[in-house]
């Protein structure tokens, strides 16, 4: 898996495509019989629960030539950054990625970190969080448009249950949620469910 607090990345690019497991070991194949760039520190491959969604994740330390991301992934990619990242202290395997995505009405960076810091407050008031959720990381568009959001989940169920639970369609029912509910210039929102396939290191594969 790939580790989400390293110092050295400055971007990440995230792709995204069809075809289940079958393309994303197709990445891979391409990954491998392609120089590593010097820029990339590390590329992880997820599969969607529903074995149809291709998610690739990529860590650089400087800029990766778009023409090598799309002869691996064959996609366009987006490029984000780490803003703030929350963790439990006791951090079980992760059995589900969960990757949440926000779309705002126009680029504003400023209301990006807004949005993350109004949920992470959120967060910080649950009475009683989940004890399926492990961390999120949450990225902000070099675009200032998107958020996404890299959760961490010790299974697909755990989830739906904390879902469910809300009744709001959130992960937490306590009235702090009522201001991400209420977030202005929200566009779109809307999440996708995947399992860990594989993350390379600088070249050493990492099986999941």
């Amino acid at each position: 898996m790939p580790d989400l607090s390293r110092s050295d990345v400055d971007t990440v690019l995230v792709t995204r495509g069809s075809g289940g497991a079958a393309e994303a070991e197709r990445m891979l194949t391409r990954l491998e019989r392609l120089p590593w760039p010097r820029e990339l520190v590390s590329f992880t491959v997820l599969v969607g629960t529903d074995g149809s969604a291709v998610l690739g994740y990529l860590q650089c330390a400087g800029p990766l030539d778009s023409g090598f991301v799309a002869d691996v992934t064959g996609s366009v990619a987006a490029e984000y950054r780490v803003y703030r990242s929350l963790s439990r202290a006791d951090r079980p395997v992760p059995g589900c990625v969960v990757v949440v995505d926000v779309e705002f009405d126009g680029p504003d960076a400023q209301r990006q970190r807004r949005w993350i810091d109004t949920v992470l407050n959120a967060v910080a008031a649950e009475p009683e969080p989940h004890p399926g959720g492990i961390s999120g990381h949450f990225h902000v568009s070099t675009d200032g448009a998107r958020v996404l959001n890299y959760a961490e989940w010790t299974d697909e169920d755990s989830h739906r249950d904390a879902l469910a639970g809300s009744g709001r369609g959130m992960v937490g029912s306590g009235p702090a949620w009522r201001a991400v509910q209420e977030f202005p210039g929200v566009r779109s929102g809307g999440f996708t469910r995947y399992r860990l396939l594989r993350t390379v290191v600088g070249e050493q594969i990492t099986e999941e």
